[in-house]
């Protein structure tokens, strides 16, 4: 499960974005100082990091130089200015995106999503499991309970996605754009059919259903 500190010292901003992520399947935590965000920094690793600029005591950009002296984990930036001198500025000390205030949680919660499946590493041997199915990364293999199941490149891209995050429902939007890399270009049927061809392939092995579909949302693993 992804990791993601929230750095925001607006209580009410701070626990929208906590609860849109949480139910979205992440793992959060939440900050209110600069200071207190480079302590959590220092106690864990994050997937992500969303910082506001206008922090008490420690700016969010002096917060911003210092994760940067240490890691290069993704970085959104929060903030009421929209200069644009401001945003290269902040770009420049290693931001990797920036959103002015007020914004769409949506909106947020889709850029989070390119910088966590954009900073992704594949490790060797890195295997991903859930219930019976097993997905090797390094190999490209996906197996139930020990029997292989061939799937193409933009199943395989599909599938990850989905046990990456066990607990989110995605929306053929955004499973479209993780797997082909491109813009959604409107309603087809070339989601529908890759997911019917996984789980055609998955109901070759077993009976159980991996994946669920929630009407009118998208689609999500299911719960066994």
């Amino acid at each position: 499960m992804e990791k993601i500190l929230i750095v925001e010292d607006d209580n009410n901003i701070n626990q929208m974005i906590y609860e849109t992520f949480t139910k979205a399947g992440y793992s959060c935590t939440s900050a209110y100082s600069g200071t207190e965000a480079l302590l959590r920094i220092e106690s864990g690793e994050f997937g992500l990091i969303i910082l506001d600029l206008m922090l008490p005591g420690m700016s969010g950009d002096e917060v911003l130089k210092n994760i940067r002296k240490k890691s290069g984990v993704p970085v959104i930036v929060l903030s009421a200015k929209d200069e644009l001198d401001t945003k290269v500025d902040l770009l420049t000390l290693g931001a990797n995106d920036y959103m002015t205030k007020p914004f769409e949680l949506k909106e947020l919660e889709a850029r989070a999503l390119v910088q966590l499946r954009d900073n992704k590493t594949t490790h060797d041997g890195e295997i991903i499991e859930f219930n019976q199915l097993k997905y090797d990364i390094q190999k490209k293999q996906v197996s139930i309970n020990g029997k292989n199941i061939p799937l193409t490149v933009h199943e395989l891209k599909i599938l990850e996605l989905l046990l990456r995050h066990p607990g989110q429902v995605f929306s053929k939007n955004e499973i479209y754009e993780y797997a082909w890399d491109d813009y959604y270009i409107g309603e087809d049927k070339t989601i529908n059919v890759h997911i019917s061809n996984i789980r055609q392939k998955i109901k070759k092995v077993t009976d159980s259903e991996y994946i669920e579909t929630v009407w009118g949302l998208g689609f999500k693993l299911a719960s066994l």
